[in-house]
């Protein structure tokens, strides 16, 4: 009965963090962990995290053929499950990352689940690309130097929750496309970055400038540090969209598709601007609002 017990309290625990297996050799020991906890990181770690920073990993069996058919893209490790069966699409995934001379990693089921983070949609297929543009938002704001070049401005978008797939896509397109320096997005809170993103932002996913922050909140902080001026879309704003930002670091915040910016994220807001609306429309949709943003200086 005890034993039972025990089983069914074990049963509850929560699984123990698990490295997928191609970060593994690029962790430090943990005498270097406590290290990097108190001071700044080996540099050796630090080119490891800024390498994998720039790394995007997509699943599913058509989306990972469909990358490796596009020889503009850099294509680091394809990961298959030992299960699937080297025939049909897999074979195909097989033959041309052998071709293109692409490592191919098998794992467990279980192992790859871990990679994907989708057991149930994964199909057994992972495959990691490399994305030059983007980086961490901490490597971001350690190249920019105003001070030096008073001259030089620099306009990101910021997103607050922004959860729809499809709106996530063509913002990173519209990003891409216009001018803006970056796209500042958090991997708490926001759509997660899948073959439903690629589809929308029209491929340019992988050439966008995207910066990663774990937390927005903490990523604004940090760049008003830095002397940025942070901009909250409003309907209530007296300040138009289409007046000059005279900024030299400026910040736009859009926030989620139904209930905006959050309040946390408000407060830190040190500007509000509005789009004029006719014929007692309120709003755009979100993604709109990015085109306007990332196109407002090349059509002033």
């Amino acid at each position: 009965m005890l034993y039972a017990k025990l089983t069914l309290l074990y049963a509850r625990l929560p699984l123990p963090r698990i490295i997928p297996f191609s970060f593994y050799h690029f962790l430090p020991t943990t005498q270097e962990s406590n290290v990097t906890n108190n001071s700044t990181d080996t540099e050796q770690y630090t080119r490891k995290k800024q390498f994998f920073n720039q790394v995007i990993t997509l699943f599913g069996r058509k989306p990972v053929l469909e990358v490796l058919q596009d020889s503009k893209l850099t294509v680091y490790r394809v990961h298959l499950s030992e299960s699937n069966k080297p025939q049909g699409i897999i074979s195909e995934i097989i033959e041309i990352a052998k071709k293109r001379e692409i490592e191919v990693l098998y794992h467990s089921k279980q192992a790859l689940s871990r990679i994907s983070k989708n057991a149930k949609q994964d199909q057994g297929v992972c495959i990691d690309i490399l994305c030059p543009k983007h980086q961490s938002y901490k490597d971001f704001l350690a190249s920019v130097s105003l001070s030096q070049s008073p001259e030089k401005t620099i306009r990101l978008i910021a997103l607050d929750r922004i959860t729809n797939p499809q709106n996530l896509g063509m913002i990173i397109r519209s990003v891409c496309a216009g001018k803006i320096d970056g796209l500042l997005l958090p991997s708490k809170g926001c759509a997660t970055i899948d073959s439903l993103v690629v589809k929308a932002s029209a491929g340019t996913l992988f050439k966008a400038p995207l910066l990663h922050c774990e937390s927005l909140t903490s990523a604004l902080h940090e760049s008003k540090k830095q002397g940025a001026t942070v901009y909250g879309l409003s309907s209530h704003a007296d300040q138009s969209i289409s007046d000059k930002q005279t900024d030299q670091f400026v910040i736009y915040v859009l926030g989620n598709e139904t209930e905006g910016m959050s309040q946390e994220i408000s407060q830190l807001c040190d500007k509000r601007i509005s789009i004029p609306m006719n014929n007692g429309v309120e709003s755009l949709n979100v993604a709109i609002t990015a085109s306007l943003l990332a196109f407002k200086e090349i059509l002033s």
